[in-house]
Order: structure tokens, then C-alpha cells, then sequence
């Protein structure tokens, strides 16, 4: 990995996120020339910029709906890790447009600047509610998802190569439930959850680097990576949390907020149908047949209802003690991973 970018430079939006934190964190003291962080928010790169002090890493202010604000951080760019978002659910559901902005009409933005400055590799972080979506932020990181695999197929040879990684859940990272629990149980209220029997996939912050690695390592044009991840109930991860913090706290239910999922879905039955399995990895190679559908129409297709998902419901499933052992490995329980 670390021959691959020695000497070159990579760019991050939304760089001041979890994301862009485990990414500096995992790069910053390989041979990597330059790490930019691109972004709206000037405290969050000022505190970032203290936390690392490091002048491998530099700090561009631009907001990815806006092109001339972002292009001239591209400038000699070798690789882009694409993570700007807008990604609160509840709140993408009250503002689907400034949702739209950021997800489509912003990472359409990213392409354009890396095509026009002849960034070799990007990919764009996609989520598994833009698989069936049913919420504002699944919509639009839908779309997104559609808008990379049809932007590469009008690039040439030699031009950027776009790509995409799915994943559910991260771990502590923001917009996880796991820092609002052990906020509650320091607070000594009971933690809140919205469905005990909801299931999410469980990933590191480590684990979803790995994934942008793997796919930047495997990439063709217009292809879709997801990574392999347990999962477990809502109400299973809260009970791990309370046992590991030695809590006596309870649980309550609040019922479901806007937008929510009973289980999410990392990999769709007709994405199943061409998924190529890499262990423990899926790769999902773009859908490359033209407008001319009569020259396809006698090939027809496996049946889709002979095919299932891949989901948060039949993946492995993690009980308490999974869990627990899971979550040991995040800094936020004394374990090593990122956090």
C-alpha cells in the first residue's frame, strides 16, 4: 500500500470528518508527498491542523457544491477519496434539497475538477441506504451512485478511474449511536434506542479504510465495492455498551425516527445477479450495455426473486459477547482501533 502512494499526493473532502481523520491517520507517516483536506468548515481544520501539526498535511476551505471553490485544490492531485455529505438522516429528511446540493450536484462537482485536473484515481463513499432507498439521504446517495457509473462511462483511457464503496454502520464514527450511548450513561439516563429489533452492519473506522483501499487497489471504471460485515440488533449493541461500561442503567424505546430502516442493505438482489465475490469483499462491475436494449433483450436475466439480498438480517449476526469483543477494539473502550 504504502509504495502505491509514495511521493503523490491525496485529497479528502470532507476531510475533517471520521472518515478523513483515519485516513490521515493511517497515511500521514508512510512516503506519501502531500495530504490535502478539503472542506467548509475552518474551525474543524484549525482543530485538526493542531491535533496532527504535521506539514504533510494541508488544508483547503471550499464547499463541494460550489466547482470554483474546490477546483484549485486538485491542482497536481495524484488520488481523491471522495467523502462530503450530507448524511444525518432525520435531517436530510426536513431538507431533501440541501441534501440533492451535497450528495449529487456536489460530488458531480468532485468528477468534473478530477477529470479536468487529471486526478489517476477517485472514489466516491456511498452508504447501504442508497440501496432501495427509502429516506432523503439514501435518495440522493442513490443518485450519486448512478451519476459516478455514468460519468465513467464517458471517460477514455488514461482518464480518471471513478469508483464507489458502499458501507453501513460505522462504528463511534459521527452519526453512530455508540458516542450518544455512553454520553447517556455518563449523564446517568437510560440510553435511548428507536427499535430493539433493527439491525445495522458494524464496521471500524479501520475497516472502512480498508475498504477505500481495497477498491482503489481493484478498481475498473465505474465499479462498486462493498466490504463482508457482521451486524447486530439495536438492542443487542446496547446492551453490550452497558456491560462494558459496568452500567446499571436501562434501556428505552422511543419508537422510530424519520427515515429509518428496520435493516439496511449493503448489496441489492440485482446487484447479486453480477457481483463478483472476493472474499471478503463484493465486487460489483458497472452495468455497461448502451441505450440499443433490443441486442440484450434475448440474453434475459436469472430470475431476482431467486436471489437474495445482502443484508443486515442475514449476515452473520452478532450476539452480546460479539459485540463486546467488537467494540473493544475502538480507543472509546481502550482497544486500538480508530475512534
Amino acid at each position: 500500500m504504502g509504495d502505491v502512494f509514495d511521493n503523490k499526493i491525496l485529497l479528502v473532502t470532507g476531510g475533517t470528518g471520521s472518515f478523513g481523520h483515519a485516513v490521515t491517520r493511517r497515511f500521514l507517516h508512510t512516503g506519501i508527498k502531500e495530504i490535502r483536506i478539503l472542506s467548509r468548515d475552518e474551525k474543524k481544520q484549525d482543530d485538526m491542523r493542531k491535533e496532527f501539526d504535521d506539514e504533510k498535511l494541508k488544508f483547503y476551505i471550499g464547499d463541494v457544491r460550489d466547482y470554483n471553490s474546490i477546483v484549485n485544490a486538485f491542482k497536481g492531485v495524484d488520488y481523491v477519496f471522495s467523502a462530503a455529505a450530507l448524511k444525518q438522516v432525520p435531517s436530510c429528511e426536513f431538507y431533501p434539497l440541501e441534501a440533492t446540493k451535497t450528495n449529487v450536484l456536489g460530488s458531480d462537482n468532485v468528477i468534473t475538477a478530477c477529470v479536468n485536473n487529471h486526478v489517476k484515481n477517485a472514489v466516491f463513499l456511498s452508504t447501504d441506504k442508497a440501496a432501495y432507498p427509502i429516506n432523503a439521504m439514501g435518495i440522493t446517495k442513490a443518485l450519486m451512485e448512478k451519476n459516478v457509473i455514468a460519468r465513467s462511462r464517458q471517460l477514455l483511457e488514461g482518464d480518471t478511474v471513478l469508483c464507489l464503496t458502499r458501507y453501513g454502520n460505522v462504528m463511534a464514527s459521527r452519526g453512530s449511536v455508540i458516542p450518544l450511548f455512553l454520553d447517556q450513561i455518563k449523564a446517568g439516563k437510560p440510553i435511548t434506542i428507536t427499535n430493539p429489533d433493527m439491525t445495522r452492519f458494524m464496521m471500524t473506522l479501520d475497516d472502512a479504510v480498508d475498504l477505500v483501499m481495497f477498491a482503489f487497489q481493484h478498481a475498473h471504471q465505474g465499479d462498486l465495492f462493498v466490504q463482508k460485515a457482521p451486524a447486530a440488533t439495536i438492542d443487542t449493541l446496547a446492551k453490550a455498551v452497558i456491560e462494558l461500561t459496568g452500567s446499571k442503567t436501562g434501556i428505552q424505546n422511543i419508537g422510530t425516527r424519520h427515515g429509518e430502516k428496520l435493516y439496511e442493505t449493503l448489496v441489492t438482489s440485482e446487484e447479486m445477479v453480477r457481483a463478483e465475490d472476493m472474499g471478503n469483499f463484493f465486487r460489483i462491475a458497472a452495468d455497461n450495455r448502451d441505450l440499443n436494449y433490443d441486442k440484450y433483450f434475448s440474453k434475459g436475466e436469472p430470475k431476482m426473486d431467486q436471489i437474495d439480498t445482502y443484508n443486515s438480517h442475514n449476515t452473520t449476526r452478532l450476539d452480546v459477547e460479539g459485540m463486546k469483543k467488537l467494540l473493544k477494539k475502538l480507543s472509546l473502550f481502550g482497544g486500538s482501533c480508530l475512534s
